[in-house]
Parts: C-alpha cells; sequence; structure tokens
C-alpha cells in the first residue's frame, strides 16, 4: 500500500509505517503526479481535495485530520467511489480553550469579569456546543445562534436559541463557530458583514476561531478604522494564507489559524483516520495511540489558601497555553514583510508550531481553596485531587 500524508500529521510513521509506503509531503503543495499512484491520501486543512487533485488517481481513501472539511469536494470522491473519512470533534476542546485563553488576557488588560458578561455564540456544532456548555458551568450567562440545530430542536429546546440580530444585540462576547457554507438556506460566507459590525454594542469582544470567510475581513477592517469600542480576536483569515497586516495592526489578539492546535487535538484527529484506514482496508487498528502520546512538560500545578480567585485561574490557564506567545509570534513574522514572505511565514507558523497540550494534562491541587474554586477548575477541565 502506498500513503501519500501530509508531514504535518502527528505520529505518522508510528500510526502508518508498518502499512507500505508513507510518502510525507508538505500539504499545500501535495500535486496530481504525488498521488496518481497512491491507495490513500492523508491531508490535513491546507491540501485542497477535489477533482483536479484526484481525477487521474488510483486513490481508494482519503482521510483528513480535521473537524472541517471544506477543503474537500465530497461529492467527487463518492463519483469516484473514494471512501472520505474525517475526525469530527478532534479538536474541539482545544478551540475552547483558545477563546478561554483569550478572554482570560483580555479580562486582566481590561479589568472585567467574565461571569459579568454576556456570551453569544454563532454556531453551537462540536465547539461551539462545548463551549455553550463551559460558559454554563462557569456560571456564564449565554445564548447560541444556530438555524439548524434550532430547527431540529423540540419546542422547549428551541427557546434557548436566539436569532442572529438579537444574539448581536444582547452579547458582550460573540464568538464564531460555524463551518463556511455558500448553500442558500444558510450560508455562512461573511455571515458577519458591516451591518452586523456596526450594530455590536460598544465594548463587545468579537472572536473568530472559526472559518476566516465567516467575517468579511474588508468590512472589518473598515469598521475598526472607524471605530475603537470593540476588541477582536482572529484565528482565521479570509485570504489565508495571506493575513491581512493592516487588519492585523487593528486587532487585539491575531493568531495563525492555531485555535485548533493543541498536540492532543492533533493526536485524536490522527487516531480517527487512523482507525477509519484500517476499517476500510481490512487492517487490524494494532497501534494504541495513548500509550504513544508524549508526557507534557508539566504535569502538576499546587495553590493554597489565601491566593486570588481570577490569579489562581489565570496562573492554570497561562501555565498550559498563554496566548500572548502566539500573538506576538504573528505579528513579529508578518508585521511589514511582503505578501509573498507572509503567505510563507504564516504556514511556517503553523508548521513549526510550538507543542502545546491541553488542560486536562495538567493536574491542580488546590490545599485549603474554597470548594467554588475547586469547581471552576472541574468546569475547565484541569485534573483536580486524586483524578487520574
Amino acid at each position: 500500500m502506498k500513503i501519500v500524508a501530509d508531514e504535518n500529521i502527528p505520529l505518522l510513521m508510528e500510526c502508518f509505517g508498518a502499512m507500505g509506503e508513507v510518502v510525507a509531503l508538505p500539504g499545500r503543495s501535495i500535486t496530481p503526479d504525488d498521488v496518481k499512484d497512491a491507495d490513500a491520501l492523508l491531508v490535513r486543512s491546507v491540501t485542497t481535495v477535489n477533482r483536479a487533485l484526484v481525477e487521474n488517481s488510483a486513490l481508494k481513501f482519503v482521510g483528513t485530520a480535521t473537524a472541517g472539511f471544506d477543503h474537500i469536494d465530497r461529492d467527487f470522491l463518492a463519483s469516484r467511489g473514494i471512501v472520505f473519512s474525517h475526525a469530527p470533534g478532534c479538536n474541539a476542546t482545544a478551540v475552547v480553550e483558545y477563546v478561554l485563553a483569550a478572554l482570560d488576557v483580555l479580562a486582566e488588560r481590561d479589568s472585567f469579569e467574565l461571569r459579568d458578561r454576556k456570551v453569544g455564540i454563532i454556531g453551537k456544532g462540536q465547539v461551539g456546543g462545548r463551549l455553550y456548555q463551559m460558559m454554563e458551568r462557569l456560571g456564564v450567562e449565554v445564548c447560541a445562534s444556530d438555524p439548524l440545530l434550532e430547527a431540529e430542536a423540540g419546542s422547549e429546546e428551541s427557546t434557548r436559541y436566539v436569532s442572529l440580530d438579537e444574539l448581536i444585540k444582547c452579547s458582550d462576547v460573540i464568538c464564531l463557530h460555524t463551518p463556511l457554507t455558500t448553500d442558500k438556506t444558510h450560508p455562512t460566507h461573511h455571515l458577519i458583514s458591516e451591518q452586523q459590525l456596526q450594530s455590536m454594542q460598544s465594548g463587545t469582544i468579537l472572536i473568530n476561531a472559526g472559518r476566516g470567510p465567516v467575517i468579511d475581513n474588508a468590512a472589518l477592517k473598515k469598521c475598526l478604522s472607524q471605530r475603537d469600542d470593540l476588541t477582536v480576536v482572529l484565528d482565521v483569515w479570509e485570504y489565508e494564507p495571506d493575513a491581512d497586516p493592516e487588519l492585523m495592526s487593528r486587532v487585539d489578539i491575531a493568531t495563525p489559524h492555531i485555535a485548533g492546535y493543541s498536540l492532543d487535538a492533533k493526536i485524536r484527529g490522527t487516531e480517527m483516520i487512523y482507525k477509519a484506514l484500517c476499517q476500510h482496508f481490512g487492517l487490524p487498528a494494532r497501534v494504541r495511540l495513548p500509550a504513544i502520546t508524549p508526557l507534557p512538560v508539566l504535569k502538576q500545578i499546587k495553590f493554597s489558601e489565601g491566593i486570588c480567585f481570577s490569579t489562581t485561574c489565570s496562573r492554570a490557564i497561562r501555565s498550559v497555553y498563554d496566548i500572548r506567545r502566539d500573538d506576538a509570534a504573528m505579528r513579529k513574522a508578518l508585521m511589514g514583510a511582503e505578501a509573498l514572505q507572509r503567505k510563507l511565514k504564516f504556514d511556517f507558523l503553523r508548521k513549526d508550531y510550538p507543542e502545546r497540550r491541553e488542560f486536562n494534562t495538567l493536574r491542580v491541587e488546590l490545599k485549603n481553596c474554597a470548594p467554588e474554586l475547586v469547581d471552576v477548575f472541574q468546569a475547565l477541565q484541569f485534573r483536580t485531587g486524586d483524578e487520574l
């Protein structure tokens, strides 16, 4: 068997090396010649898998180690009898933690408590649903807008959804977690345009860790040139990998599409397509990824009574993931660079992304601390007490 794969898929050789020949290539530069005699193609989000890439190939299986699949022409794969698999929810926890890390930094900078804000979530799927549950557990007022799920919900459940306009009107924090679609019923391309941006109340925090074109980036840049009362966090950009440097200079936190890039999320994605490939080709799934997942550098942190509530949470969050480092790295690499260099550096920041773990890899010991604090850490998915 010949497998062509994005070189950035973690534990690639450990999982697939024993199956046959594995050709690891930069994801954005995989060509039709590379896949013409391959049995399987394994990608991440930077590889567009369409007719042009696979029409003359012998592929039997395509897997993307990502939750999203808007880079895959699934209809064409189906027409050719090529089995497709993806990794739904693999990075949901990482993206939720990205949002929490951003809000933690902004809360400290602007002196507010998250519990005093109302969070509006646009798109209540794998990521948005988990973020919604997290906010509820933290005691934060939260609402959601998702017409697809609202249509499927019962009458009682549907009352938990609001319209997009209502969400924008009533929310202090707006988080975007929709897929990118252009269908006529519920398109999300430029879902947030000039009208929606101008409707946001003063002091709103807008976070996009979903898909870049869900926000009209030109309209956002124009809005931010006129208003200084909005706070914006962008992990995704409309014309990736060419992130607009002028827009970057106007947003408060800028990162290179790495919200879901925890090592744990990537390994979950690898595991899901590994099992799918084994099932399709009738192979035994002998590799147990938890057994070969690297241990975290920081395993435990201790707090004692007397430490400030907000300080405790911030220190724990930032000990695992300090979003300011990603923001600084992106600005240093891309600001002032020419367009071609910006694209190359954007991709390099993703390819060479430093190891980042998730909150549940850290055990937090809370000695003589209030039960409320224990509840918060458990809501954040840190391990507490004697949890394994």
